[in-house]
């Protein structure tokens, strides 16, 4: 007989969710605090309004809490979340018919993160003048806003979540091939559209 190679993971995250299948509320709300700002991160980085960001980070937690009882770990919990928000995140902004942007213009005025940081190699010497970093910020998210989706979000949960290629592959429902193909090619694009900024 086969053995199951998931009977004995143990995550203490699918633990919780085990409780709040049983509808205990205190469990529901130690995964929300533990995971929402990670969640509303990712959600940011792709939807890039704040207002949205909040919304739907609600309704991704009320499909965690409503899956609870019917939930089977397969994996650890951070890789089936991922899941949830990935595919929200695609069918919300088909529904919305608009285009993602990778981050609003507040993130920079808000101080909350620079968006060059995981991308050391596209640094290099800086431009001229061009050439405030505020500029080079705006660039940048335009440039991976116009990914395509999937390469958009490989991007996010590689460079920003920091999930493994493995990872990726269970939250996009891929090979480790086609997740190495489309952060390669994720790459490739923002290189050719930044190279004449970073010469």
């Amino acid at each position: 007989m086969k053995k199951d190679n998931h009977t004995h993971l143990f995550d203490p995250d699918n633990e919780l969710m085990k409780r709040v299948g049983r509808g205990e509320l205190t469990a529901f709300k130690q995964l929300v605090e533990k995971y929402q700002k990670k969640v509303m991160g990712t959600i940011y980085r792709y939807c890039g309004n704040r207002q949205e960001t909040e919304d739907v980070a609600q309704e991704i937690f009320f499909k965690v809490y409503k899956a609870a009882p019917h939930y089977t770990p397969r994996a650890h919990f951070t890789t089936w979340l991922y899941k949830v928000v990935v595919n929200h995140c695609l069918n919300y902004l088909r529904n919305q018919k608009k285009d993602a942007l990778f981050a609003s213009p507040d993130t920079l005025s808000r101080g909350e993160e620079n968006i060059f940081s995981p991308f050391p190699q596209l640094q290099g010497e800086q431009p001229e003048s061009l050439l405030q970093q505020q500029e080079l910020q705006e660039i940048l998210k335009k440039a991976i806003g116009e990914l395509p989706e999937r390469q958009r979000m490989a991007l996010i949960l590689h460079r920003f979540e920091g999930l493994s290629y493995k990872e990726i592959a269970l939250v996009l429902g891929c090979s480790l091939s086609a997740v190495e193909s489309l952060l390669f090619r994720a790459m490739i694009s923002l290189k050719e559209k930044l190279k004449i900024y970073f010469t």
